[in-house]
């Protein structure tokens, strides 16, 4: 297994967990709007990118042990750890997993407490991914993802994103994304005894506000942030104000639980 990532910055380090489909470059807005405040490390998950691709079933647990194997190379032994989408089910499994690694947390655009219809409509968007193109879901997934604004602005900025989501391995972008359809971690959240971070878009669907305001009931002292008129999308259409929430968080005064 190779791993692919970069490393940039200075000041406390912070790992940074993709979503599905997408690709360490997901990030480069909220990097770029950091302003090198942070050591930042970001990872193509296995299936993504330059990484390895080997075959599934892939896991967030597999994913996690991933992660803590960059920070052990890097000999990075604590840090802050943020993660979207299916990035923040990895983030919270590491976190769950490990948490002498995780300084603090953020869970951005995170899918926990899935609904009966919730829980089919994402199967029957995994099962367009397992039988056709990542490409084709990619635009299927458009109106969920960014705004009605965003995207007639943004025409293409969106077309150039869909033909690197056409790159993707089919078979690896399946395993990742059943990871993503299958996991639910709300019932584990309570153990989290770091700092957390939980955000997401107004418009969000798929991870919507009530999933956020689970999560932020169940984790002991985290904070919730809604940000209005955002869907799923937020690295992209919004990555300053995700990087001024990530940074007022990572650097401000502790909040929440800490097992130190």
């Amino acid at each position: 297994m190779t791993t692919a990532y970069a490393v940039e910055g200075a000041g406390p380090p912070l790992l940074l967990i993709h979503g599905v489909g997408a690709r360490l470059d997901a990030w480069d807005g909220v990097v770029t709007a950091l302003g090198g405040r942070f050591t930042t490390i970001r990872l193509d998950l296995r299936g993504h990118g330059e990484s390895s691709k080997p075959p599934g079933p892939y896991s967030a647990a597999l994913f996690a042990e991933d992660a803590r194997a960059l920070l052990d190379h890097l000999g990075i032994g604590r840090c802050h750890v943020a993660g979207h989408s299916l990035g923040a089910t990895v983030a919270l499994r590491l976190a769950l997993d490990a948490p002498d690694r995780v300084e603090r947390l953020a869970l951005l655009s995170a899918a926990a407490g899935r609904t009966e219809e919730e829980r089919q409509r994402v199967m029957e968007r995994l099962a367009l991914v397992e039988r056709g193109i990542p490409g084709e879901h990619f635009r299927r997934s458009l109106p969920r993802w960014f705004s009605d604004e965003f995207r007639r602005a943004n025409a293409a900025l969106l077309e150039r994103y869909a033909a690197r989501n056409m790159e993707n391995d089919p078979r690896a972008y399946a395993a990742a994304y059943r990871v993503l359809a299958t996991t639910d971690l709300a019932d584990e959240a309570a153990r989290i005894r770091v700092p957390t971070l939980v955000v997401t878009g107004e418009g969000d669907i798929g991870s919507n506000p009530r999933m956020a305001g689970l999560l932020h009931a169940r984790i002991p002292g985290s904070r919730l942030e809604i940000l209005p008129g955002l869907r799923h999308a937020i690295l992209i259409e919004a990555p300053t104000a995700v990087a001024r929430l990530l940074a007022a968080f990572f650097l401000g005064p502790a909040t929440g639980a800490d097992p130190r």
